[in-house]
């Protein structure tokens, strides 16, 4: 069983999937820094001064309930997915030009060269 799960562990798509999952965080993190420390005070800022998630707070007894955090919530989400969608776009659209790229063609050796020229003279002769 170990060894069923050491090969596993051990391709190439589990280990690529591991670093995405952590680059994909560390990603995730900066993106929402940049929706709660930029974002969203200039959203507050073009809306009077509106703070989402100290606003928006249903109250009853001791309960809470905080629409305004729940709204931030959303408005992180779908900052993140954008950001996230447009860094996929890029690197496609770099691979594609990678494999645009036509190859150069084969330099042909010159021993190869007189040798086709030779086999072309014999066919003429024959």
């Amino acid at each position: 069983m170990w060894k069923d799960f050491k090969e596993f562990a051990m391709k190439g798509n589990v280990i690529d999937l591991a670093v995405a999952v952590v680059i994909g965080a560390a990603f995730g993190k900066i993106v929402s820094s940049l929706v709660d420390n930029i974002i969203m005070p200039l959203v507050g800022i073009l809306t009077g001064g509106v703070d989402f998630t100290k606003s928006f707070v249903l109250k009853v007894g001791d309960a809470e309930v905080a629409f305004g955090v729940f709204l931030q919530s959303i408005i992180d989400f779908v900052i993140i997915a954008f950001a996230i969608f447009m860094f996929v776009r890029i690197l496609s659209k770099l691979q594609r030009k990678k494999e645009e790229e036509p190859e150069a063609a084969p330099e042909v050796d010159v021993k190869e060269e007189l040798l086709v020229e030779i086999r072309d003279l014999l066919k003429k002769q024959n």
